[in-house]
């Protein structure tokens, strides 16, 4: 079961309590899992886990950035959100390093939200919450052809170590060997953070894939045609976003930096908006922010402006 939410992270600006005055703070619900109604809602989960960037030996701390992500957003103006169209559910916590415990937790909740109604944002974490929550999202829709949208500098395709196990770069080789119907599209892949053997094994699985060096604004048609296909061939769509897929001036906070990564700009958002106003989206999560090494929240405050849009695409 997760932890509960912890109301005191939901604080901000206070400029009245007529509803085009509030800001996220005043609209989210905290609510404990067992507590929850059915309904149509988006619940706000926390992975709190880095294990998996450690069994990577990457740079940790992104097991605290559930926490920051909450604070960052809480100030957000509501718009057209109405009190309970957020609910607030807690963290899954990854106890020492206990990773498959966590993310068969992680499951396990997204699969429960799903049947109440409800559509997960779930703050990561290292990237091996993709894998927890892919799995629930799998459980919720046993039938149906998920296809899972990644932007990131890594295809995460690596075979796992049997000396350390799964981690935050094995995820997507773990559901290829599990679903017989594997969908993947990787945006913004790098290929000075790519092994010949990691093109290769994302070839040999079928994945698609945009180079970062693929998003400037002349290209913008290429993108939006290779997302728009992606999206025709699956029924259900998720959408993990890791934070190393954007240049180290607007992402430093991140374990892997990348300086020639993507930019936030026009042709970013208009991919970004592509994959938002698709019916199919059904659930999206943010990875790899690691507060301990941001600069002036700069990715926290990036981090936060994606959850914005994201969930401001899912309540209309």
């Amino acid at each position: 079961m997760p932890h509960p939410p912890q109301p005191n992270l939901w604080q901000g600006r206070n400029d009245g309590d007529a509803p085009d005055l509030w800001r996220w703070y005043q609209v989210v619900e905290c609510t404990p899992l067992a507590e929850l109604t059915a309904r149509k809602a988006i619940a706000l989960l926390g992975f709190a886990c880095d294990e998996g960037v450690r069994r990577n030996k990457g740079r940790l701390g992104a097991s605290a950035a559930p926490s920051v992500l909450r604070s960052v957003c809480a100030n957000f103006p509501a718009h057209s959100l109405t009190k309970g169209a957020l609910v607030d559910v807690g963290d899954c916590v990854c106890e020492g390093t206990k990773l498959e415990e966590a993310q068969s937790e992680l499951a396990d909740t997204v699969e429960q939200l799903v049947q109440l109604g409800y559509r997960s944002m779930v703050f990561g974490g290292g990237h091996e919450v993709m894998y927890g929550h892919f799995r629930g999202l799998r459980k919720a829709f046993p039938r149906q052809r998920i296809g899972i949208i990644n932007f990131d500098a890594h295809f995460d395709i690596r075979e796992p170590d049997p000396a350390v196990g799964a981690s935050s770069g094995t995820g997507f080789w773990q559901l290829a060997q599990e679903e017989s119907d594997f969908h993947y599209l990787a945006l913004g892949i790098q290929t000075n953070s790519n092994t010949q053997r990691l093109f290769a094994t994302a070839k040999h699985y079928g994945v698609k894939h945009l180079l970062a060096d693929d998003f400037y604004p002349e290209n913008i048609m290429l993108i939006l045609h290779t997302i728009a296909v992606f999206m025709e061939r699956v029924d259900k769509v998720y959408l993990t976003i890791c934070m190393d897929v954007f240049a180290a001036p607007y992402a430093p906070g991140v374990s892997a930096l990348a300086y020639n990564g993507l930019v936030p700009d026009r042709t970013f958002r208009q991919a970004l908006q592509a994959i938002l106003s698709s019916p199919k989206l059904v659930s999206a999560d943010i990875a790899e922010l690691n507060p301990s090494l941001d600069i002036d929240n700069r990715t926290a405050r990036l981090a936060a402006s994606l959850v914005f849009e994201i969930v401001n695409a899912g309540v209309k």
